[in-house]
């Protein structure tokens, strides 16, 4: 896993949940963290942005998704698996 991954998207997360990166765990869900969905919307652009890739994510219809939003650990996942695809 890639530290540098894994903190700025902590970081993003603790940002939209108005807390510090080093009160998120990773097996805490986002709901968990407080994050509403707007906040969820806000996270996904800041990483989009952060990492210069597309998250599959419908704001409309998150459980439809390609995108796992059930805990710190899988967002993670999720954005390592896309920049390793960006930049293969």
């Amino acid at each position: 896993m890639s530290e540098n991954v894994k903190d700025r998207v902590i970081q993003i997360i603790a940002e939209q949940a108005v807390l510090e990166p080093a009160d998120v765990s990773m097996d805490q869900s986002l709901s968990d963290l407080g994050v509403d969905s707007m906040g969820l919307v806000e996270a996904i652009f800041a990483i989009e942005e952060s990492f210069d890739i597309t998250v599959p994510f419908n704001a409309n219809e998150p459980e439809k998704s390609d995108f796992d939003i059930s805990s710190v650990a899988s967002v993670v996942a999720a954005v390592e698996q896309f920049v390793a695809e960006k930049s293969a």
